[in-house]
């Protein structure tokens, strides 16, 4: 029986694979077309599967097509002679897989021309692949077209990049027949990012291909494979809900996939709902996995990228995606931003939102003894009913209380901004709140930014919290008709609007509405703005 692949490579015989059929059809299009292709996109996002498969498509479709795939990854620290003595070795290997692949013997003529014939730099690159291809040529009596495909080509050292790229451009600008017929470098960092010396790219030929995250009907047709084979199903809530919080990310997408069917122990004749999924998403919440390693390391690799995140994050009217901006570039490279349909950096899915948000919240925040009041007999469990229900209203009746109750308290919070401390208070008292009664909460991201709906998931019950900063009365208003289309969305009549106002004068404001049927309870909490001097002084 086939699995959910998290671990490298995925193998159609092994594993679930989404075809992506489309894709696999535009890039073999690119390649027959004679383009010098490059994908950059960040790690376990499945270039690697991709492009093996693409290719296999290819030399299905045209035995006159050559791939020779490479690895850089091991490549980074050598010099220049000791890289170019490991990249032919690497050729000739592929060489002869391509041959063992294809059922046929390597021609005496072949293996001469191999063993006589050595790359020793840039130069003797480009002539060894103008000669192959003639002498390809020479032993099938046909005119093969060679494709190179390098994976990790950011592993290239430093020393060899830019004259490598040069004579590529070179073999392509050249008269046709090429010694290379098409190229495809594929890797996370960009070739303008890997150009050091930031002189204007010798890779200017390069033609840029995109490889999305899943998309739903692809989610739905890689769970389905599961079905199929073992005849568990799916609620179609609970493929709904991955794709939304996984936004498609491919590992993501599989190791939700792989915690529902493999180490929960759900009885094969039971559907899968959406108690199992919230269970497995709160896992995924709390978990360490090498996709989850990947992102924390890279958010903390510059204390800038804690203030632009959380701008986004907190900020309805966001920040520009602009990917001259060197903190922007780097986020979007690491795979933690990208750009919306309104051109603005977006977090790319929820999971990893939360995942930030935990990233930079403090361990303690030294407040949590002020959550309820001095010498009151009260806990968060005194906020479930006996049947079960959360009393919200009265949950968020205290925490505005409690705001009020430690004043300037809250700037001194370590390692938090002070524009986004209401905003972190609230999603630490939440999380303390579902973890003391053992609920679920999901961040949902409509807009990827400014407003952040918190779902929490209880008895099989959904309460809706939506939160944001103050940005003026008609974001006040608009978000509350936001926050109802999202209610209906989810089949939940009541929501709360919490809002956290940095004025100079804020206005503390409780109110209830009917906007569209649905009802919404609103929060305007001051937020102090300064240290009172005598403390500050003493």
């Amino acid at each position: 029986m086939r699995s959910f692949g998290t671990r490298g490579r995925v193998y159609p015989d092994k594993h679930y694979v989404v075809s992506r059929a489309e894709e696999v059809a535009d890039f073999i299009n690119r390649i027959k077309e004679g383009r010098y292709i490059v994908l950059f996109a960040p790690r376990q996002t499945g270039k690697t599967t991709f492009f093996r498969f693409a290719t296999k498509e290819l030399t299905n479709q045209d035995e006159s097509y050559f791939p020779i795939q490479l690895n850089f990854e091991a490549y980074k620290n050598l010099i220049p002679s000791d890289f170019y003595a490991s990249f032919y070795r690497e050729i000739c290997k592929e060489i002869e897989r391509v041959y063992q692949r294809s059922g046929k013997s390597i021609s005496e003529q072949l293996l001469q021309f191999l063993e006589n014939t050595e790359i020793v730099d840039h130069i003797s690159m480009r002539e060894f692949f103008e000669n192959l291809t003639s002498t390809l040529e020479l032993q099938h009596d046909i005119r093969f077209k060679v494709v190179i495909i390098i994976d990790e080509f950011d592993g290239i050292p430093q020393d060899v990049v830019s004259e490598f790229l040069h004579s590529l451009r070179h073999i392509y600008l050249s008269d046709e027949p090429r010694g290379i017929h098409s190229v495809c470098i594929v890797g996370v960092k960009s070739i303008t990012q890997l150009n050091y010396d930031r002189s204007i790219s010798p890779f200017n030929i390069q033609d840029e291909f995109n490889l999305p995250n899943f998309s739903l009907e692809q989610v739905q047709d890689l769970l389905s494979q599961y079905t199929h084979e073992v005849g568990q199903t799916f609620d179609p809530e609970v493929i709904n809900s991955l794709h939304k919080q996984t936004a498609g990310q491919p590992f993501l997408v599989n190791r939700a996939a792989q915690i529902l069917t493999e180490e929960f122990d759900i009885p094969k004749t039971d559907m899968i709902d959406m108690e199992h999924f919230a269970a497995a998403h709160t896992q995924l919440l709390e978990e360490r996995n090498t996709n989850i390693d990947h992102l924390l390391t890279n958010i903390r690799r510059d204390k800038r990228f804690e203030q632009l995140l959380m701008r986004i994050v907190s900020r309805e009217r966001g920040l520009p995606f602009n990917l001259d901006n060197e903190i922007i570039n780097e986020l979007a490279m690491y795979g933690v931003i990208k750009k919306s349909s309104d051109r603005m950096c977006r977090i790319v899915n929820p999971i990893y939102q939360h995942r930030i948000l935990q990233a930079f919240k403090p361990a303690i925040n030294g407040l949590e003894d002020d959550y309820f009041p001095e010498n009151a007999d009260v806990d968060f469990v005194d906020y479930v009913t006996r049947s079960g229900e959360i009393k919200l209203e009265g949950l968020l009746n205290n925490f505005k209380d409690f705001i009020t109750r430690v004043g300037f308290r809250i700037l001194q919070v370590p390692e938090t901004p002070k524009e986004y401390i209401g905003q972190n208070l609230l999603y630490a008292y939440l999380d303390h709140f579902i973890r003391t009664i053992n609920a679920d909460m999901f961040l949902e991201v409509p807009t990827g930014r400014g407003r952040i709906d918190l779902l929490i998931l209880y008895k099989s019950r959904k309460y809706v919290v939506e939160t944001k900063i103050w940005e003026g009365e008609r974001y006040y208003q608009a978000g509350k008709k936001q926050l109802a289309a999202y209610l209906k969305s989810e089949k939940v009549d009541e929501g709360y609007y919490v809002v956290f106002d940095h004025r100079s004068k804020p206005e503390l404001r409780v109110e209830t509405e009917t906007i569209e049927g649905m009802t919404i309870k609103s929060y305007i909490i001051p937020v102090v703005q300064d240290i009172p001097s005598s403390v500050s002084n003493s």
